[in-house]
């Protein structure tokens, strides 16, 4: 059997974990001095009264990692597979932290996604469409998904990713010139975050943001994940921009936890989907 983990960074929820047929790492939070476990013991609302009201600003840690060996190698001694799916690592150390505890181990495959939230989502999905076949198959059906897999974003400020050194300064700084509305994206490449264009105008980067499901020739065999941070009212505007023939393969909002939220900041928008091309330099 084919036993699935991913951290609270892949955005799905406690409530979903029979949905999605996964197990979950939840990430630490530190607010307000005191820590909390991401997706149990802090609310949405708490967390965007401190995050908003209160001016805090949250920082994130790894999973409990005696807990996360203990319930993977309960699998492994009775022989499953466990396939592990951490957040990217270029902007969390828990893939790498999970790879050298797991290393020596022949039934434990740590993915680097080099992808974040919905895009784990989908890779989740993938996996359960040939949970029947062997691992080696189930293994390469990732590496096949992974590079078509795109994140694009357009964050209400660059404040939150910049403070949690999620994005340079010189792309922090040319961001904020001239009022003009960031594009920001994961790089399928090294699945850091980058920023990919900035516009002037809502209405002008609303139509920009649809259009990429056009111009990255989004394949709607595969879900798209509408995604929003705090108020879902700037993801309303972009799907009625958006051409219909991609409304049926939206699925309902994520609002996004607060592991990935307190870096995106409130208000973030954008769309999570699978191109029917892999990328290329």
């Amino acid at each position: 059997m084919i036993r699935v983990f991913v951290d609270s960074g892949s955005s799905i929820k406690q409530e979903e974990r029979e949905k999605y047929n996964v197990e979950i790492l939840p990430l630490k939070i530190l607010l307000n001095d005191k820590e909390y476990l991401d997706g149990i013991d802090l609310t949405m609302e708490e967390f965007y009264h401190a995050l908003i009201e209160e001016k805090q600003f949250p920082k994130t840690s790894l999973p409990n990692m005696v807990e996360a060996k203990e319930r993977v190698m309960k699998y492994v001694n009775q022989g499953d597979d466990v396939i592990i799916i951490p957040i990217s690592k270029a902007i969390s150390s828990t893939y790498s932290t999970l790879y050298m505890m797991f290393q020596d181990e022949e039934k434990v495959h740590v993915i680097d996604c080099k992808s974040v939230v919905g895009g784990i989502k989908i890779i989740v999905e993938e996996i359960n469409r040939h949970r029947d076949k062997p691992i080696e198959v189930v293994l390469q059906k990732i590496q096949d998904i992974l590079p078509k897999i795109r994140i694009v974003a357009i964050p209400d400020t660059l404040e939150y990713l910049y403070r949690g050194g999620r994005l340079s300064k010189v792309a922090y700084l040319a961001g904020n010139a001239m009022q003009l509305k960031p594009f920001i994206a994961i790089d399928n490449e090294d699945g850091g975050v980058k920023m990919i264009n900035k516009v002037l105008g809502r209405k002008k980067a609303l139509k920009m943001l649809a259009n990429f499901l056009v111009t990255e020739d989004c394949d709607i065999n595969y879900p798209i994940i509408p995604s929003y941070t705090y108020d879902e009212t700037n993801l309303d505007e972009l799907i009625a921009v958006t051409d219909d023939k991609y409304k049926e393969a939206m699925i309902e909002y994520d609002n996004l936890d607060p592991a990935i939220a307190c870096h995106w900041g409130p208000g973030a928008f954008g769309y999570i989907f699978v191109s029917t091309t892999p990328y290329k330099k």
